[in-house]
């Protein structure tokens, strides 16, 4: 009888194990699920405040760009130069942009409707003689280059090309290299003695090699500039040096009598006094209709005066 009792208090101490130990297992369960829930439940109310958060910075960065673009527009419109997307729209190409011409201020300097606003425009890299500098005056040679680039910017279709570097100056003028029918005026200027190579800032220099290669061949020549000893240098041009020829009582009034070495600019005409003169300036002569033109000088009457 000893052995079933002592079975059943076994199975009886047992059974109280079990249960003490499911009950121990499911309140730590719980336990865990609680915390769980409290902690999910911060990270529920800390993420609205970090988004929040997020969306009024961002919202204070776009009103930021915002007022930035609009302080830009208006600083545009006040200047009244072209917007800077415009201004830099053929940087490092060669691409030319067309304009029209308004009328010619010198030999470096011509005045375009650009972006449809009128803007002066100084050529990069040579400096022509004054025409009517505040301080230098008018230099010699300086009416003389005005009218010739008159007569290339009015010659055909005019177009504009920018370097890569500032493309308005101090001054509130375009910097560019000019063409008129895809030819430069520039170097035109240059190869007549009519312009020096000159304001080099670097790196607006992309067609400086070729200028100075022209210019040295006028120099050797002895055109326009290069005709006087030591006028056109470095620095500029030194009117000193030129000597200036009083016109006698007989000749005083006439417009043709030369007011620099070899050549006179009157009424938009240009003199000569024989070809000899005149291919110190024009090597292969002029046509008729040029402002050099003498009929006297064109001895085969084919329109083409001095021609070599």
């Amino acid at each position: 009888m000893a052995s079933p009792l002592l079975i059943t208090g076994l199975v009886v101490v047992l059974s109280g194990c079990a249960g003490s130990f499911d009950e121990n297992e499911s309140t730590d369960k719980a336990t865990e699920e609680h915390v769980e829930t409290v902690e999910i439940e911060k990270l529920e109310e800390k993420a609205p405040a970090e988004d929040s958060s997020k969306k009024e910075n961002k919202k204070t960065e776009t009103e930021t760009s915002s007022n930035s673009a609009t302080a830009v527009e208006k600083n545009s419109a006040s200047t009244g130069k072209p917007a800077s997307a415009k201004k830099t729209e053929t940087s490092g190409t060669t691409a030319q942009v067309p304009v029209k011409l308004v009328k010619t201020i010198d030999g470096d300097t011509i005045k375009v409707l650009y972006n449809g606003q009128e803007i002066n425009v100084r050529y990069l890299l040579i400096d022509t003689p004054e025409t009517s500098h505040p301080r230098l005056g008018k230099q010699p040679f300086g009416e003389e280059a005005k009218e010739r680039n008159r007569q290339l910017v009015n010659s055909g279709a005019l177009t504009l090309e920018f370097d890569i570097g500032e493309r308005i100056d101090k001054y509130d003028r375009l910097l560019a290299y000019v063409y008129v029918d895809g030819k430069s005026v520039q170097e035109t200027l240059l190869a007549e003695g009519l312009a020096r190579v000159a304001y080099v800032y670097p790196p607006n220099t992309r067609h400086l090699t070729p200028f100075e290669e022209v210019q040295a061949g006028a120099k050797k020549k002895g055109l326009g500039i290069w005709s006087v000893e030591n006028y056109a240098t470095d620095s500029g041009f030194n009117s000193d040096v030129v000597p200036v020829t009083k016109p006698s009582s007989s000749t005083a009034k006439s417009p043709t009598t030369p007011s620099t070495p070899s050549v006179n600019v009157a009424d938009g005409q240009e003199w000569f006094k024989n070809c000899t003169e005149l291919r110190k300036k024009y090597p292969n002569g002029v046509p008729e209709g040029h402002a050099a033109y003498q009929s006297k000088m064109d001895r085969d009457k084919d329109g083409y005066a001095c021609e070599k």
